[in-house]
């Protein structure tokens, strides 16, 4: 059981400079999903990319096209081609990836030259999209549920790309959804993280969560909304989200970026920061003590808090290498409170360079945690009582043995602050973890439910 407990969160570091994807990974990407198009009979594979959307083409290759659109395309033959707009032409990936760039200025933003470009079915064509060929597509979602007619026939891409591909091929039913190629929690290759990519993922995690802990440590009654993101130090990292900060009724809408709310002594916040590989929040109330909160919930909110925190070291004690998403969910629907909350979506999810890459924490998913996954501890609570919210979002990794060996010997000091931090969540608070799970927050499972007192935080009793 929760209880409260003196905790000072140790400075666990972080490196000054983030570790880089080889160019080898990528071209051994790229060589991977090119027996993936064979093994799922595709021709030609197209990725499709825009500025919030961006996560596949960057994983195969090192480029999102920022501000505009582009398009990979991949022959089963071994070509590659990358369209970009104007822009993108100074920005384009290593040549020894060999994506040929071709510009297509629709791709561009509007009122800019149109001029220099080859029509898109003129492009397509050429590139090996004819007659007869089957063509996978990803986007950054693929339709398996009722929800979506046509099922992978449902493409998640401008209906002008996809139309052009249809016309070309000669009919609807050669033109498939192969976003779960990239995507798929049960062997999605993004799903599985290479020891560089984790260290990146780590120095990013650095980052967004030694800011919300500056941030929390940093209220103060009066304060306001952009006040407090001004701990957001990001040092210029691309976000895989909008910054959040809210106080009051706001933080009921807890996507809200920052405003000109002051924080309220009894009053609700949430602060949450995410950049490419890492997301970390925190939310709850602006007092130092459960009598500073509001009458219609200061009965609630302790129970609410503490049950909460009890939930969070079933996730971490559960979760391993081998272990299904199902079995996670079931050890924290175990200790979950149902008198207090529902879980508003999943228990968790796989991280990437984008916020929320998929999740296997559904009741009965049999799908087996690999190791390589960067896993996010993102519990939402919906209250069954008075309206109340708290928040403890952390990133960790799942390692087996030998990628534990390879960070370690490869990223020295990555695997320090790894190390100083299982040390914390274990001695300090008491959480006991599997040798697979590797924290990567600077302030892992700490929650302080009151916040004007951030050195009182929960440890399991």
């Amino acid at each position: 059981m929760a209880k409260l407990a003196t905790i000072t969160v140790p400075d666990f570091g972080a490196d000054a400079d983030a570790p880089e994807v080889p160019v080898s990974e990528y071209a051994a990407r790229l060589d991977a999903i090119s027996r993936r198009m064979a093994a799922e009979r595709l021709d030609v594979l197209v990725v499709y990319a825009d500025r919030e959307h961006s996560a596949n083409i960057s994983y195969l290759t090192g480029f999102d096209p920022r501000f505009e659109e582009a398009l990979l395309i991949i022959d089963s033959a071994g070509a590659r081609h990358l369209m970009v707009g104007n822009e993108c032409q100074g920005y384009l990936p290593d040549p020894i990836l060999r994506c040929q760039p071709i510009l297509f200025q629709e791709f561009s933003l509007l009122g800019q030259p149109r001029a220099s470009s080859r029509p898109l079915r003129e492009i397509l064509s050429g590139v090996g999209v004819g007659a007869g060929r089957r063509i996978g597509c990803v986007g950054w979602k693929y339709f398996d549920g009722p929800l979506v007619a046509g099922g992978a026939l449902a493409l998640d891409i401008p209906s002008y790309i996809a139309d052009a591909l249809r016309e070309l091929v000669g009919g609807r039913e050669r033109v498939v959804n192969a976003t779960a190629i990239l995507m798929n929690p049960r062997d999605g290759m993004r799903v599985v993280n290479s020891a560089a990519q984790l260290a990146q993922f780590e120095f990013a995690s650095c980052r967004s969560s030694s800011s919300i802990l500056a941030a929390v440590r940093g209220l103060a009654p009066g304060q306001r909304e952009r006040e407090t993101a001004r701990a957001f130090q990001t040092e210029g990292m691309p976000l895989s989200c909008h910054p959040m900060v809210s106080f009051g009724g706001k933080a009921s809408r807890g996507l809200s970026s920052p405003g000109n709310g002051s924080a309220v002594v009894g009053g609700a916040y949430t602060v949450a920061l995410g950049v490419w590989g890492a997301l970390n929040c925190r939310a709850g109330y602006l007092v130092a003590d459960a009598s500073q909160l509001d009458p219609a919930i200061r009965e609630f909110y302790p129970r609410f808090a503490a049950n909460f925190f009890d939930v969070m070291v079933a996730w971490y004690e559960s979760i391993r290498v081998g272990a299904t998403g199902g079995e996670v969910f079931a050890a924290v629907d175990r200790v979950r409170d149902p008198t207090l909350y529902d879980f508003a979506l999943n228990p968790g999810h796989y991280l990437h360079l984008d916020e929320w890459l998929h999740s296997p924490f559904v009741a009965g998913d049999r799908t087996v945690l690999p190791s390589g996954a960067a896993v996010q501890m993102d519990i939402i609570p919906a209250s069954r009582g008075p309206a109340c919210g708290i928040n403890g979002e952390d990133g960790i990794a799942l390692a087996d043995a030998t990628l534990r060996a390879e960070l370690a010997a490869r990223y020295p000091s990555t695997w320090a602050r790894i190390q100083k931090r299982r040390s914390f969540m274990t001695g300090t608070l008491g959480i006991r973890l599997d040798d697979s799970v590797l924290p990567l927050s600077n302030c892992p499972a700490w929650l302080p439910p009151y916040a004007l007192d951030p050195t009182r935080a929960f440890a399991k009793g």
